[in-house]
């Protein structure tokens, strides 16, 4: 096993940091990094942006939360859903371009290149013993997310990537049975059989959590989705993404 797949395995979400900056040359190599991700015909519909101011971060931090980690680390990195560019490609070479800007398969591009490029900016930085922690939290009211990050038309906040020096270390989280998740040469659907799995996960995780909570928490994964997906929330998304200019058609 190599060091690159040791660093992926020993993958896990950091919420507390040490009260230490990045440094400009750490920050250009995680942002280079995220560059040389894959991207969809070489839209590299994505833009990143660097929160450093302590304001920013702290509005940020209690709307996505309130989350302290979001104003409490090394550097933010917001990732953006962008083809505002793209506007600029159609103004440059006198051609309209709005409907394949606005359609849902250059949405998903603008979705997956960003992805792409976080995750890239992810390794890098644990690469570099770092720690990291993705922010979904963002979204819960982007609006104001894109107020505060002067977002332009088609451009969307996706979510934020905390990047900083390990206060603590978390332990890991069990992922999914493999044979949940892999399939050869087609789907496996199986009812049973995927119970099955996911009952033996759900007692992998009930233990997992006894143990981290001292016998406090023991809830199962499928409960816990269950409680989480049972949540009306974050239903303002698709007016939103349409307004900026994205999936219309």
């Amino acid at each position: 096993m190599n060091n690159i797949i040791e660093k992926i395995l020993d993958h896990r979400s950091i919420r507390s940091f040490e009260d230490k900056l990045l440094s400009g040359e750490q920050i250009n190599t995680i942002v280079e990094c995220a560059q040389v991700a894959s991207t969809s015909s070489y839209i590299q519909a994505y833009s990143i942006i660097g929160v450093t101011d302590p304001e920013k971060k702290a509005k940020l931090a209690e709307l996505a939360g309130p989350q302290s980690y979001v104003e409490k680390n090394g550097h933010l990195f917001v990732f953006c859903a962008d083809l505002y560019r793209q506007d600029m490609v159609s103004e440059m070479e006198n051609t309209d371009l709005s409907v394949s800007i606005e359609s849902t398969e250059k949405f998903m591009v603008a979705c997956i290149d960003a992805a792409l490029a976080a995750q890239n900016a992810a390794l890098a930085a644990e690469s570099m013993d770092l720690g990291i922690c993705y922010i979904g939290g963002i979204r819960n009211n982007l609006p104001e997310v894109s107020a505060i990050l002067n977002i332009p038309y088609r451009v969307i906040p996706l979510f934020a990537l905390a990047v900083g020096y390990p206060k603590n270390r978390s332990d890991k989280k069990p992922r999914l049975p493999l044979a949940n998740i892999y399939h050869e040469n087609g789907y496996k659907g199986d009812k049973q059989e995927f119970i099955g799995q996911l009952e033996e996960y759900n007692e992998t995780i009930s233990s997992y959590y006894e143990h981290r909570t001292k016998g406090k928490r023991k809830e199962t994964w499928t409960g816990q989705m269950a409680g989480m997906l049972g949540k009306k929330s974050r239903l303002y998304m698709k007016d939103y993404v349409e307004k900026q200019g994205f999936n219309k058609h």
